[in-house]
């Protein structure tokens, strides 16, 4: 069965683009293409798509504000399609943490060709999408806490190796590692830990352009004192 796609972008180049683009796979079906949120709302009732392709910056309502009403009425799989701007990668973690499932970064300059040579990231993108389990926004929040069956003792969890190296004053080192999409779990964990944590590296694939502001985003939601590796 084809993934359906919906295609919400104020430029009606990007929206030629994208079909273009999505439909090099036999797996997708482009169903339609909408200018602004309004024409989107209408066509979401009326066309059903599994997956929309969604802008940040549109006229009457942006795509972030358009993304928060979705995600509390009609949660759907939606993958971000925004300028690689300091204020293009705010608002794509903002949407991350509304329910957008990935993002693309939207070049400048050529843009034309720049859009086609992240043709297959912007497919897998949409595939993947089409697999997840969206719930609407909050439900997260008012799921039932995990429990542990078994507790386990400090030496367990903590090699002696790494407790003696407390001991003498040198801190252990933590290393997480997360792929694209991987950011709200970046969150969810830093959000968690107080601000006596040991040393932690984390990588992250994402682009140059929105590492900045996600260590930014990052630093103001946790305790610890988070910086971008220079």
């Amino acid at each position: 069965m084809n993934i359906r796609v919906l295609i919400i972008d104020d430029s009606a180049l990007v929206r030629n683009l994208l079909k273009r683009i999505l439909e090099q796979d036999p797996q997708i079906k482009v169903i339609g293409s909408a200018a602004d949120a309004y024409i989107a709302r209408e066509k979401i009732k009326k066309l059903r798509p599994d997956v929309l392709t969604l802008d940040v910056e549109m006229p009457k309502m942006d795509g972030i504000t358009f993304l928060g009403n979705l995600m509390r009425l009609h949660p759907m799989p939606v993958v971000m399609v925004s300028s690689l701007t300091q204020k293009g990668a705010e608002a794509t973690l903002r949407a991350l943490e509304l329910g957008a499932i990935d993002f693309v970064g939207k070049p400048q300059g050529d843009f034309d060709g720049s859009l086609e040579n992240v043709g297959a990231e912007i497919i897998e993108k949409v595939k993947t999408a089409a697999k997840a389990n969206i719930r609407a926004a909050g439900s997260r929040r008012s799921s039932p806490p995990l429990t542990v069956e078994e507790k386990q003792t400090v030496d367990a969890v903590i090699p002696v190796s790494t407790k003696r190296r407390v001991a003498a004053g040198l801190p252990p080192l933590l290393a997480i590692g997360a792929s694209t999409g991987g950011t709200e779990a970046i969150k969810d964990v830093l959000v968690n830990l107080p601000a006596d944590m040991p040393a932690i590296v984390i990588t992250q694939h994402i682009p140059p352009g929105f590492s900045t502001a996600f260590a930014q985003r990052m630093d103001r939601l946790a305790t610890l004192t988070v910086h971008e590796a220079k």
